[in-house]
């Protein structure tokens, strides 16, 4: 209970299932984007299917091995289909850090490059240009702005930038975005390239209006 309500706390929804086949229709029904399992058994039939299930084989699979394991359970549960294994006891920042490094794996690959009116983001050269003149940007503002760029007017929540640019607990209570959103505004704004990084008061961020 413990680690579905911190989970659930850091932004992830979580669908709890007791029993192998109660499991098995959970991801059938919900299909759900990554699945924790106990058991190498369990991993090895999501991998195989049921005739006449429909779930999806591909679903990522993190597997919580007893503190007791060794490394021929690891090797038997990457052998049974596992994309990580974690043993017990948990270390949740690990396990979360886990569970986003195989997310992220397995994500669509994100455009290499965002326009938005005479803003351009380029995501493989990390380089930022308003006007066609560059504007230096610390490596957080090019972060921050990446993920403002790629939905430039869908508010972000200052807890999931928090969470998703700096890998920050939702709960914690920082000044970081605002004073890095601050700075980068100013320095996009300077060469006169419009109203960018916009303040949506009490909610978060968005690129423009």
């Amino acid at each position: 209970m413990q680690l579905e309500r911190q989970l659930a706390g850091d932004g992830f929804e979580v669908l709890k299932a007791q029993f192998d086949r109660e499991a098995l229709e959970l991801v059938e029904r919900a299909r759900p984007d990554l699945v924790l399992v106990s058991e190498v058994d369990l991993c090895a039939r999501l991998r195989e299917g049921e005739p006449g299930r429909s779930w999806n084989r591909d679903v990522p699979v993190i597997v919580l091995g007893p503190e007791q394991a060794d490394v021929f359970d690891r090797v038997r549960a990457f052998a049974r289909g596992a994309d990580d294994y974690v043993v017990s006891p948990l270390v949740y920042d690990e396990l979360v850090a886990r569970i986003r490094a195989v997310l992220r794996r397995v994500a669509p690959g994100a455009p290499e490059r965002y326009e938005v009116g005479d803003l351009v983001v380029d995501r493989v050269c990390r380089a930022v240009t308003v006007s066609g003149r560059n504007v230096h940007v610390a490596s957080k503002e090019f972060e921050l702005l990446a993920k403002l760029a790629s939905d430039p007017r869908r508010v972000f929540t200052k807890e999931e930038l928090l969470r998703e640019v700096w890998r920050y607990r939702s709960d914690l209570r920082t000044r970081t975005l605002d004073s890095h959103a601050s700075r980068l505004r100013r320095k996009l704004e300077r060469l006169g390239g419009g109203s960018f990084v916009v303040n949506v008061w009490g909610v978060g961020y968005k690129l423009i209006d």
